[in-house]
């Protein structure tokens, strides 16, 4: 599957674009719209390098998806597991399980433990989380 509409504007509402390197919450330098790779402090690029590392990242985070899971998903089930790996980089074990056993609403709850930053709770991650749940369990 490929993430649709929904999932990259859900991505994109919580990763705002920026063409100087910073920083995330993590302390993980990050440019353009959440991406890592390579990043280093004052690294700068342009709005179209910014996009086109969205796309390779978006890519990245489908193909974790799609090797990952086993159970057929919906378009917004789909979506929101994309939007979950851009951000952490992995599926959660207990959410996998849970997908891969056909219980999808106990995997819609694993959503909202990965509001962390260390031992913080974050409240944009708690708000990111409840988001990707929402579209998870949306028909």
């Amino acid at each position: 599957m490929k993430i649709g509409p929904a999932g990259v504007a859900l991505i994109e509402s919580f990763e705002q674009c920026r063409l100087t390197a910073y920083p995330d919450s993590g302390s993980v330098w990050t440019i353009g719209w959440g991406h890592t790779r390579g990043v280093k402090k004052g690294d700068t690029c342009t709005q179209e390098q910014a996009d086109a590392w969205l796309c390779v990242d978006l890519e990245d985070a489908e193909k974790i998806v799609n090797a990952s899971v086993k159970k057929p998903l919906t378009q917004n089930q789909f979506d929101a597991l994309v939007s979950f790996v851009f951000n952490i980089g992995h599926l959660g074990m207990t959410m996998l399980y849970k997908i891969n056993a056909g219980d999808m609403s106990g995997a819609a709850l694993e959503f909202g433990k990965w509001n962390h930053c260390g031992t913080e709770i974050l409240p944009g991650l708690t708000r990111r989380r409840e988001s990707e749940r929402v579209l998870f369990t949306k028909d």
